[in-house]
C-alpha cells in the first residue's frame, strides 16, 4: 500500500502500528492524489473553515509549526532547508482504509478492483540505505549555554517552561524515502506514524504523540512530557527507569504545567465546565523510551471545527511551553532553524467533520530536489533542568533516527 501510494506526488499514509491504546485511532488510513487542495491565504482561519465545509469528503494534510504566524502577530526569519508549505490540505482521489483483514477503497479516478490489483502487484525492491552523516545546527557547548540563558528567562518570570529544539542536518543526500520510513518503523514503531509526501518534500514520522482528536462532540488532547530510556536486556533496570520517571519532580512538574496549559486552551472552545483531565501522568512504554502522557477532554459546541480548534490550541502546548505567546517569541530568539513541519501536525478530517492529528516528532524530513535531509529534536526546559541531561535526552529521543541513518 505504501509503495503504491508513493506513486502519487501527494500522499498521506497514517499508520497506528497496531497499538491498542485507550482512545481509538484508525489502524491505517491513506489518501493519495488531489481533487482540490488548501494552502494558507491572508484570512487563514476563514479560508480554512470554508475549504473544510465545502469539501464534504475526507481531507488529509498538515499544519506546520509556522502556522503560528497566521494565528498570532509573529514571524520567523530562520532558514528552512526542507520547505514544506506552512499548511497543506487536500481532498484525495483515492482513500484506503485498512481494518484488520479488510481493505476499503474509496475512489474517484478508477475502479476499486483495478487499484486493489495494482496494490497486490506492487513491487518493492529492497535496497541498502546509504549511511548519512548528520551535523548539529547548534554545537554541544552552544546548546548548554542556551539552556542556561533560558533558565535565566524562567528565573526572571518570562516563562515557566519552554520547549527548545535543535536541528541535525546533511547535504547531498540521495535515498529512497519509502525505505527510510519502512526502516524507521522497524526500529521504532509508534502509534501516530505517518509517511507524507508533498511533491519533492517527504516526512517519515514515528510519532508517539497525539495532538488532538475530535469524535462527535468530544475532543481530546494527549500531551507527552517526560521521557526515560528503555532497557530491554534487564527488566529490573527497565522497571526502575519507569519508576524514576514517575517520581522525578522535574518531569512531573513539566507534565502538569502543560496539562494546565492544554486545559486552558480547550476551555476557550469547549462547553463551560466540560473540560477535565481524564488521566494525569499516565506511563506508556514504546520501543525505545518510556513516556509520561496525560489526557485532557472536553465537549465541543456544534459550531466548532478544525479552524476554531487550531485558533485556540495551536501550536500544541507540549512543543511550546507556558505562557505560550512569550515562549513562541523566545523560540524564535534562541533556535537557529525554522521548525517547519516539525512540531506541527499531520492527520485527517473525516466526511462527518471528525479529525485526528498527531504531533510531528521523532521524524526525518527530506527534500529530494535540494537533497537536504534533517531531523529536529527538543525537550521541555524548566528552572530545574540540567543542561547536559537535556542534551542527553535529545540524543535519546533521536536514537532510532540515528540508527536508521547510520546503518550501512
Amino acid at each position: 500500500m505504501l509503495s503504491w501510494a508513493n506513486r502519487f506526488n501527494i500522499c498521506c499514509f497514517l499508520d497506528n502500528q497496531q497499538y491498542r491504546l485507550p482512545h481509538h485511532s484508525e489502524e491505517c488510513l491513506v489518501g493519495v492524489g488531489v481533487l482540490k487542495h488548501f494552502e494558507p491565504a491572508e484570512d487563514f482561519l476563514y479560508s480554512l473553515s470554508s475549504f473544510c465545509s465545502a469539501a464534504a469528503d475526507y481531507i488529509f494534510g498538515h499544519f506546520s509549526y509556522d502556522c503560528k504566524n497566521y494565528l498570532e502577530p509573529l514571524t520567523s526569519s530562520h532558514p528552512d532547508g526542507i520547505g514544506f508549505p506552512d499548511a497543506f490540505l487536500f481532498v484525495p482521489q483515492v482513500v484506503l482504509r485498512l481494518h484488520q483483514q479488510q481493505l476499503q477503497i474509496g475512489v474517484t479516478i478508477d475502479d476499486a478492483a483495478t487499484i486493489f490489483k495494482e496494490i497486490l502487484e506492487e513491487e518493492f525492491p529492497i535496497k541498502a540505505l546509504p549511511a548519512v552523516k548528520l551535523l548539529p545546527r547548534i554545537e554541544h557547548a552552544a546548546y548548554l549555554a542556551i539552556i542556561e540563558q533560558l533558565k535565566q528567562h524562567i528565573k526572571r518570570g518570562d516563562c515557566y517552561e519552554i520547549n527548545f529544539c535543535q536541528e541535525f542536518y546533511s547535504h547531498h543526500v540521495v535515498l529512497d524515502p519509502v525505505q527510510v520510513y519502512q526502516r524507521l518503523q522497524e526500529v521504532s514503531p509508534n502509534p501516530f506514524s505517518a509517511y507524507y509526501r508533498v511533491n519533492d518534500k517527504y516526512l517519515a514520522c514515528a510519532s508517539p504523540e497525539r495532538y488532538v482528536r475530535k469524535e462527535g462532540k468530544r475532543i481530546i488532547s494527549q500531551p507527552i512530557k517526560g521521557t526515560a530510556p528503555r532497557n530491554h536486556e534487564d527488566k529490573t533496570a527497565d522497571d526502575a527507569n519507569k519508576q524514576r520517571l514517575l517520581s522525578t519532580q522535574k518531569e512531573r512538574s513539566e507534565n502538569v504545567m502543560i496539562v494546565d496549559l492544554v486545559r486552558n486552551d480547550l476551555a476557550k472552545i469547549c462547553t463551560q465546565g466540560s473540560v477535565k483531565v481524564e488521566e494525569l501522568l499516565g506511563l506508556y512504554s514504546f520501543p525505545n523510551v518510556h513516556q509520561m502522557i496525560s489526557t485532557i477532554s472536553g465537549t465541543l459546541p456544534p459550531s466548532v471545527g478544525i479552524a476554531e480548534v487550531l485558533a485556540a490550541t495551536f501550536p500544541m502546548g507540549s512543543m511550546t511551553g507556558a505562557p505560550k505567546r512569550r515562549v513562541l517569541e523566545l523560540v524564535e530568539q534562541y533556535e537557529k532553524t525554522k521548525r517547519g513541519i516539525f512540531s506541527g501536525t499531520v492527520g485527517y478530517i473525516s466526511p462527518a467533520g471528525d479529525f485526528d492529528f498527531n504531533v510531528v516528532i521523532r521524524s526525518i524530513m527530506y527534500n529530494s530536489s535540494s537533497k537536504y535531509l534533517s531531523y529536529q529534536v527538543g525537550g521541555g526546559i524548566t528552572y530545574l533542568s540540567d543542561p547536559q541531561q537535556e542534551y542527553e535526552e535529545c540524543l535519546l529521543k533521536a536514537q532510532a533516527i540515528e540508527k536508521v541513518l547510520s546503518e550501512k
